[in-house]
Parts: C-alpha cells; structure tokens; sequence
C-alpha cells in the first residue's frame, strides 16, 4: 500500500518562508515614465504597476539582483516581465524551484496562474534501480531516496510499492498541456504568473504608459510614450498624408507627361504651318525655279515606326531638325537616301515638295 504521508521534515520547508539575506534593504524602482528604471539582467524596464501600485512587491537587491516578495511564500527572482500581456516569470534564488512549488501559496498577492497542470511529487529509495525515463530532481535528493514530478498519474498509481507519494497540487504552467512523462520540468523552468487587475493591456497596445489618475485609485492611460513609437492616431494621420503624397506625385508625373506631348504636337504644326507659309511666300518664278520632288518619289524614300527605346537607325540626333521637336515611340520617321538623315514623315514630305534636297546637307534628291 502507497502511503501518502510527506517524508520532508518540517525544518525543510520553513527555510524558504524567509526573505533573501541581501534583499533586506529593497530598493524602491523609479515612478518616472521617461526613465523607467532597470535592474540587473532584467531587460524589462520596471514600471508601473510594479511601482506605485500596493501587491507588486517588486525590489531590486544589494546584489542588482530583480526580486518579487510573495506574502504567503518568500522571494523569488524576476526572470522576465511582459506588459503587453501582463505576465511575470519567477524562479527561486536557490535554483530549486520544485522545492518552492510544495509550498506555493499565491493568496494575498495580485498574481494567479494562466495555466496549470496537476503534478504527483513521490520519492523512492536511492537502491531502488528505476528506468532512464524516470528523471530525478537533484536538488531534492539526498543519501537515501530521490525525488519525482510527473502529471501522469497511471503512471504513479504501476510505480514500485517501495515508492512513496510525497504531494499532489496544480504547478502554474506557461501552456495548458503538460510533460506526461516522469520530468524535472517542474525544477528546471521558471513560471508563468499573471495579473488581472489593474488592466493595462489596453494603454500597452497603443504604447502608452498606465497609471493611477491624478488624486484617485482609477487606472488611466498616459501620454508618455515608448521611445521610438508613435501613438495609433499619429500613425493613421502618416499614412494618410503618404497615400494623398503618393497621388499627388503620380498625378503630377501624368500632367506633365500630357503637357509635354501637347507642347510637342504644338511644335510641330507650327513648324509645319511655316513650312506652308514659306511657300505662299514665294513668288512664282521662284517656286518654278525651286520645284521640289512629287508624292510618288517622296514615298519610294525609306520610312520607319519608332518603338519604345526611340532609338534612331539615322546619323542625326533625336530632335527633328525642321520642327525641333523630340522623336517620340510610335511615330513614324523618314530617311533621305545615301546621307540617311532622318525626320518626321509630316515634316520632310513638306519639304520635299518645295526644296527637293535634304535640309541638312542641301544635297539634291531629284
């Protein structure tokens, strides 16, 4: 027959109901929200309300050590504090924390598990040979027996007569499922404890410090922010201006791209429209000395349609030397024979049929 009666002595528990030696001269943390105030390792800045706010009973040590005073159950380290969440991870100072879990009592303090798995503690004697998976606590050993933590319980109920159950209870837990094989889980990870109230969740999520109102015990959020965020309000207005910034800018690009093909189309017919003065201009016997080429020969010349790079096959540049306009893709460019000077087809066909010669190197074409 099992026996459940506890094999510690009393003298085994009673030590760990005392505070740490070097914590009997706590160090108050700093209220100030611009310089939250740090201590050791811990990465967490120490703030509200693990300052200011009664329970919290948060020190910082002779030793730079981050400590939290539990009324029913002593001091343990700070390994980590998450606001966002308002979780704090705890272990205990003399690396046995499965010890301090057989007499953790969270009553009197503001903090609870999130989760918790039911563990069975049991001791063997030291010559009993168990299996490889049955994973001692060292810290819990001693000359004659050793010491084991497991949530299966079937498992416990098959172990060997010779073993004893030492305590059942829930362990907090960071997940809602636990190791079911013989472990020292429960000695080697710290634990999870969370806070409900006050609730600061709300003023965390929008990277605003929580505190107490000015002359009142109500929770507000307040203006400080974390260095390096801005508040959701002033993000949404950014992203606002950069969308109308956006289109703005595309908007402007359209513009001047339309502007520039009308400048372009403007050009041209003015050039043209010289071209068709310059031979009302002319009196007769001039235009009859000056005869230029037909629209049949015109059209046996060499004509080609610009793609998107507005690369010219010509020895010209890329403005059209009788409308100074730029070549544009998609339109249509003729080359005189043997110089391969290039223009626009509107532009030298008008030419053509008054000069007959190409208008860079006045070579006759006839």
């Amino acid at each position: 027959m099992i026996s459940s009666k506890p094999l510690f002595p009393l003298g085994f528990f009673l030590i760990f109901l005392f505070p740490l030696l070097h914590a009997s001269n706590p160090k108050k943390c700093s209220s100030s929200f611009y310089r939250p105030h740090r201590c050791g390792p811990l990465e967490s800045p120490i703030r509200f309300p693990f300052c200011d706010h009664p329970g919290f009973n948060l020190h910082c040590t002779d030793l730079n050590e981050t400590v939290l005073e539990l009324p029913m159950s002593g001091t343990f380290l700070v390994r980590d504090i998450n606001y966002d969440k308002q979780h704090v991870y705890i272990s205990d100072p003399e690396n046995c924390l499965a010890k301090r879990l057989l007499t953790l009592d969270l009553s009197g303090s503001p903090f609870s598990p999130r989760f918790s798995i039911f563990y069975t503690f049991f001791s063997c004697p030291s010559d009993v040979v168990l299996p490889s998976s049955y994973q001692s606590i060292p810290c819990l050993n001693n000359s004659t027996s050793s010491f084991f933590a497991t949530s299966n319980y079937v498992s416990v109920e098959l172990m060997f007569p010779s073993c004893q159950i030492v305590k059942k209870l829930r362990v907090p837990h960071s997940l809602p499922f636990g190791d079911i094989e013989f472990s020292s889980y429960v000695n080697n990870q710290s634990i999870m404890l969370e806070w409900v109230s006050p609730n600061c969740r709300n003023c965390e999520m929008n990277y605003l410090r929580c505190g107490f109102k000015k002359s009142s015990v109500d929770i507000t959020c307040l203006g400080a922010k974390k260095p390096g965020h801005l508040s959701s309000g002033v993000l949404a207005v950014i992203i606002i201006f950069s969308i109308m910034g956006a289109v703005t800018l595309f908007g402007t690009c359209i513009a001047i791209r339309i502007y520039n093909s009308r400048r372009f189309n403007s050009r041209r017919r003015l050039g043209n429209s010289a071209i068709a003065a310059t031979v009302r201009q002319q009196p007769r016997e001039i235009m009859a000395a000056a005869r230029g080429l037909d629209q049949s020969t015109i059209e046996t010349y060499k004509k080609v349609e610009l793609g998107e790079s507005r690369r010219l096959p010509g020895i010209n540049g890329i403005i059209c030397p009788i409308c100074l306009s730029e070549y544009a893709s998609k339109e249509t460019i003729r080359f005189m024979p043997k110089c391969d000077h290039c223009f626009h087809v509107e532009c030298i066909d008008v030419w053509l049929k008054i000069h007959g010669s190409c208008p860079l190197c006045r070579n006759s074409r006839k």
